[in-house]
């Protein structure tokens, strides 16, 4: 099998066209590296590429239009022309034409996925309410991603070097967070961010932190129940087959550094979970939803409105993404083939570190 029949077709959406989308699209797939590792697949149009290309002199890309993703060239970037005609682009703008154009990348893109056209996808950020519709109301990707693969439920998984932190609400008011704190729905979140554990990320036996709800866990039923009648019982009960431990309180676990212990960290809720990763995590964050059949990454950011058109977006949490898609890929594979048969086992190491070898190239 040739190198390139090895690499990962990955898709990218454009994300709001007002945004910085297609800026960082540009700025990342210039590096002619990643057509080492990857074949990329843009889901966008022509002139919405070009749009942002003229403000873009430093960054030369290059692309070829396809018609048909079974027949994509591996040697350099591939653009889906999802719709051809005139869009009013305007910068840093919240429009309507935006947020439906957005949702013509993400929709064709995900078909892609879907029809196994492209293995993995790496998605530019929309902004929640200019593409609500009635083909899309949700309150993200997450959800969307959720519904489209029709999977009973998943994980918006925070992945940076030294952390990793799931939530079990995302995009939910805070007077309603606590409908959500179940033991079922903890569970469910446990079993899913344990199993991404083993088989995204190769951690045969991973430990997993839960955060309490409540402001100091509870301080044993002092300062709300949650704790001793919920959040302790799904605890016990995940023990049997996981090894998870908690519930810490989410200042103490952060500030003393616990999170570099475990594996990954259980948040009740999104700015319990993301003001400390967003703080502490070392590298540029990820996005990861975790639970899918498929890989779906995305930067750990907005549409950033203020500066889109000003060539002043910083791509490096979107590159991160596209290496962490790769990279979860590739672990996949290896635990697929290693579990389908042990006499595979040498095979897949072998592609797995080859496949690391081409990355730490282009990295360095």
């Amino acid at each position: 099998m040739s190198n390139e029949t090895q690499k990962p077709i990955i898709g990218f959406t454009c994300g709001d066209l007002n945004g910085i989308g297609i800026e960082l699209i540009i700025k990342t797939l210039s590096d002619h590296r990643l057509l080492d590792i990857c074949t990329p697949v843009v889901f966008a149009s022509n002139k919405s590429l070009n749009f942002y290309r003229k403000g873009l002199a430093d960054f030369n890309l290059n692309y070829a239009n396809t018609r048909e993703l079974n027949r994509l060239n591996p040697k350099q970037v591939n653009l889906v022309n999802c719709w051809e005609e005139e869009v009013a682009i305007t910068p840093g703008q919240l429009t309507d034409i935006g947020g439906k154009y957005a949702l013509i990348s993400l929709q064709q893109a995900t078909q892609a996925l879907k029809d196994g056209h492209i293995q993995g996808l790496v998605t530019a950020p929309i902004h929640k309410k200019n593409i609500q519709s009635a083909e899309f109301n949700y309150s993200g990707h997450t959800p969307y991603f959720k519904a489209m693969f029709n999977v009973q439920d998943v994980v918006m998984l925070m992945i940076a070097e030294n952390m990793r932190v799931g939530l079990v609400t995302e995009h939910v008011p805070v007077s309603e967070i606590t409908k959500h704190i179940t033991r079922e729905n903890i569970l469910g979140k446990l079993k899913i961010i344990y199993n991404s554990l083993q088989k995204d990320f190769g951690i045969d036996k991973p430990k997993i932190a839960v955060l309490g709800l409540n402001p100091h866990a509870g301080d044993e039923g002092l300062i709300g129940t949650e704790e001793e009648t919920i959040i302790k019982t799904a605890i016990k009960e995940a023990k049997h087959t996981m090894m998870v431990f908690g519930p810490y309180s989410a200042d103490a676990f952060f500030a003393r550094g616990q999170f570099e212990r475990f594996d990954a960290v259980l948040a009740m809720y999104h700015d319990q979970g993301l003001i400390p990763f967003k703080s502490l995590a070392l590298g540029e964050g990820t996005n990861y939803t975790a639970g899918l059949p498929v890989v779906r990454t995305s930067p750990d950011h907005g549409t950033a409105f203020d500066i889109a058109g000003k060539n002043k977006a910083d791509n490096s949490s979107f590159v991160a993404s596209v290496f962490e898609c790769i990279e979860i890929i590739r672990k996949r594979f290896g635990y697929a083939e290693m579990r389908q048969n042990p006499l595979k086992k040498m095979s897949a190491r072998m592609i797995a570190n080859a496949v690391d070898e081409r990355i730490e190239e282009n990295e360095g």
